[in-house]
C-alpha cells in the first residue's frame, strides 16, 4: 500500500471491485496478450468479485499525474512483476464508450482496440469501483519517458532520433488502422526501453475513435496542437498527427519544442539558428519543415513520412553540412512523393 497521501482513493479494503483482466494461464507471462477479443470480453462477463484488486496488486510510489488521473508503480503479487497502476476518478471521465455491454471510459476502449499494436503499452487488468476505475498496465523494469530521456542526454543524434521517429510513426499508423486517434503524441507519452531502445506509446486519455470528418474538440497538449485548431477550432486526424510528429522530431534532434505560444504555432517558423541546428542534415530539417506546414493539406501523410529520404537514408549523410547556408529554411526540391501512394 502506498504511503503517499494521494493514495487515499485506493484503500486497503476494496469492496465490490469489478475486474477485467487477460485471463492468464498459470505461469504465463502477464504481458502477453495473444487474443484480446476473447480475454477481455469473457472477463467482462465473468469476473465480478470482491477485493480482487488488493489480492492481486501492491501499490507503490506515484509515477506521474495528469489531467485525468494518477499513475503509480505497483507489483503483481502472484507473478512478482512490476506494473503501472492508473487510477481515474469517474468524475474526471469526460468521454464514455461501450465495451462488451459495459459502460467504460473511452480511454479503456481505445487502449483495448490497439492491444495488437507492438508499440502500444500493454493492458493487463482493469477494475471498476464505485467512484473510480483502475487500469493495470505493463511497466518495464528499465525505462524512462522520452521527455526525461532527452532532458538527461540532451538533443539526440540523428541516427537514434531516426530510429525513434520511425517507431512512433509506425505505431501511429497502426493505431489509425485500428480506428484509434491518440491526439496527444509527445515526449512525455512515449516510454523508452533502455535495454532495447524500443518505444511504447502511453496515455490514450485524450484520444478518440477515428472519424473521416473534422474534430471540434481537443484535450491534448496545446504546444503540440496544429495551427488549424488554434485558428479555426477544428482539425482532421492525420494532418494533426503529422504536425505533432514534426514537433516531436524537432524536440528530439534539438532538445526542445519549437513553439511556445499560439502566435508561434500559427506562424510555423521553427528556429534553425541554434548551434545544434547548424549541425543537422538538411534532410532532417526538411522533414521537420514538411510536417510543420501551416496548411494541413500540404503536410505529408503518415505513410509518406516513412518514404522521406531522411527516414530511408537515401542521401549523403553530411551532418556537418551546409545547413548554415540555408538559414532562410528553404525546402529540398529533390524529394517527390511517389504517385502510387
Amino acid at each position: 500500500m502506498c504511503s503517499h497521501s494521494e493514495c487515499f482513493c485506493l484503500p486497503v479494503k476494496l469492496k465490490g471491485d469489478t475486474q477485467i483482466n487477460t485471463n492468464m494461464e498459470e505461469n504465463e507471462c502477464p504481458y502477453v496478450n495473444k487474443d484480446p477479443d476473447n480475454t477481455i470480453f469473457n472477463l467482462i462477463r465473468n469476473s465480478r468479485r470482491k477485493n480482487a484488486f488488493e489480492e492481486k496488486y501492491r501499490v507503490g510510489d506515484v509515477l506521474g499525474k495528469g489531467g485525468f488521473g494518477t499513475v503509480y508503480t505497483g507489483v503483481s503479487i502472484n507473478e512478482n512483476m512490476p506494473v503501472a497502476i492508473k487510477h481515474i476518478p469517474k468524475s474526471k471521465v469526460t468521454e464514455w464508450a461501450n465495451l462488451g455491454g459495459r459502460r467504460v471510459p473511452m480511454e479503456l476502449k481505445l487502449l483495448y482496440k490497439v492491444q495488437t499494436v507492438p508499440g502500444v503499452i500493454r493492458l493487463i487488468d482493469f477494475f471498476e469501483r464505485q467512484d473510480s476505475f483502475i487500469f493495470i498496465m505493463e511497466r518495464l523494469p528499465s525505462c524512462r519517458d522520452l521527455f526525461d530521456f532527452i532532458t538527461d542526454k540532451g538533443a539526440l543524434e540523428e541516427r537514434l532520433a531516426r530510429d525513434f521517429f520511425k517507431q512512433v510513426v509506425s505505431t501511429t499508423i497502426a493505431c489509425h488502422d485500428n480506428g484509434v486517434v491518440h491526439r496527444d503524441i509527445k515526449d512525455e507519452n512515449i516510454i523508452v526501453n533502455l535495454e532495447t531502445s524500443e518505444l511504447k506509446l502511453i496515455d490514450f486519455g485524450s484520444g478518440a475513435q477515428m472519424q473521416n470528418q473534422e474534430f471540434y474538440d481537443f484535450d491534448g497538449t496545446r504546444v503540440y496542437s496544429p495551427p488549424e485548431w488554434i485558428k479555426f477550432g477544428n482539425y482532421n486526424a492525420e494532418p494533426a498527427a503529422v504536425w505533432s510528429l514534426g514537433i516531436l522530431l524537432y524536440d528530439m534532434v534539438l532538445g526542445d519544442i519549437p513553439f511556445e505560444t499560439d502566435a508561434d504555432i500559427c506562424n510555423a517558423q521553427p528556429c534553425w539558428n541554434k548551434a545544434r541546428a547548424l549541425k543537422l542534415s538538411s534532410e532532417c530539417c526538411d522533414l521537420i519543415e514538411r510536417c510543420l506546414k501551416i496548411k494541413p493539406e500540404e503536410r505529408p501523410t503518415l505513410k509518406e513520412l516513412l518514404l522521406h529520404p531522411w527516414i530511408v537514408e537515401k542521401y549523403t549523410n553530411n551532418t556537418e553540412n551546409n545547413f548554415a547556408n540555408r538559414m532562410d529554411c528553404q525546402h529540398l526540391d529533390t524529394f517527390q512523393i511517389p504517385d502510387s501512394l
